[in-house]
């Protein structure tokens, strides 16, 4: 896997938690994390963002946190997916460090010009912070290496709409400004390829119920999404993103041109015409990533379960 410097921008959920764990596992150089709303508020993300490191061992790793609302558009948030704590009451205790003093924005523009021409920046939340953090220093549109973005869809149906993925839905201005800078290379992963890679009961059956670490914070996470009745399986949307910023390989992507609905009733749907600078995947190796996840947060698969 890509052994460059790694920056994570989550609103941590259940798939939020996932994707660090995943991170953290697979060994990837996490440099920091930036927090912003969009699954809960503000403050409940970062505390579940220092949460998480923390019960994972990784308290090293740097919090920032970020907006505490979208650009324009009004503030929604997901406690019907993940849960009043927005970790679907995993209960993880407090962490024993606090965030850092710069703001989640600021924190990108310095990690971008400290690793510039290597940082890959991946986005699986609204894209509030990163407009932000190019508005204050639009060189970091050269200087970042490869932006990943989870949210979009782009060929299916959304999940927040019948238009709109969930994170463009939230702030669809963010967004838009995002797809429309000439980066050296971004990725978007949008509900098309996510859809396709999930812990299945059978996977989440087979993790340890003691298991603690990565294990043990992926099965606690997806607990409700696995145990509900709306649901077979748990998406993992979050880490797919975190593995086309590890191995762009995982997916098959195409280039187009995309624009973001603002407002409306398709506000958030993402619109693409083939030609542009935007590699949108559109398929995804789902055996591939998921021996890759699964290896990393060392739960069984396949013929492992």
């Amino acid at each position: 896997m890509n052994a460059q410097p790694l920056m994570l921008d989550v609103d941590t959920g259940i798939d939020d938690a996932a994707a660090i764990a995943f991170a953290i596992g697979a060994g990837a150089d996490l440099v920091g994390i930036t927090t912003v709303a969009g699954n809960c508020a503000i403050d409940q993300a970062t505390d579940n963002t220092l949460r998480v490191l923390s019960h994972l061992g990784a308290d090293t790793v740097p919090v920032f946190r970020g907006a505490s609302r979208p650009l324009v558009a009004s503030l929604h948030h997901a406690p019907y997916m993940h849960g009043d704590d927005g970790l679907g009451g995993a209960n993880l205790p407090p962490a024993e460090v606090e965030e850092q003093d710069l703001t989640a924005p600021e924190a990108i523009v310095a990690m971008a010009e400290e690793f510039a021409g290597e940082l890959v920046f991946v986005s699986v939340g609204p894209m509030t912070n990163l407009a932000i953090a190019m508005s204050l220093r639009p060189q970091i549109v050269d200087q970042i290496a490869r932006v990943v973005i989870m949210g979009g869809a782009y060929f299916n149906p959304g999940n927040r709409t019948p238009y709109a993925e969930f994170n463009a839905y939230i702030d669809p201005d963010a967004l838009d400004q995002v797809f429309q800078a000439q980066w050296n290379e971004i990725y978007a992963v949008g509900l098309d390829v996510t859809h396709q890679v999930e812990i299945s009961p059978a996977i989440w059956n087979a993790i340890p119920k003691d298991a603690g670490g990565t294990a043990g914070l992926v099965r606690a996470v997806s607990k409700s999404a696995i145990e509900g009745a709306t649901r077979d399986g748990f998406y993992l949307h979050d880490p797919l993103a975190v593995g086309v910023g590890l191995d762009p390989s995982i997916v098959t992507a195409g280039n187009y041109s995309v624009r973001v609905e603002t407002a409306g009733e398709r506000r958030g749907q993402t619109i693409v015409e083939e030609g542009g600078n935007v590699r949108v995947a559109k398929e995804v190796d789902a055996t591939a990533f998921m021996r890759q996840f699964c290896d990393a947060v060392g739960i069984p698969y396949g013929n492992d379960a």
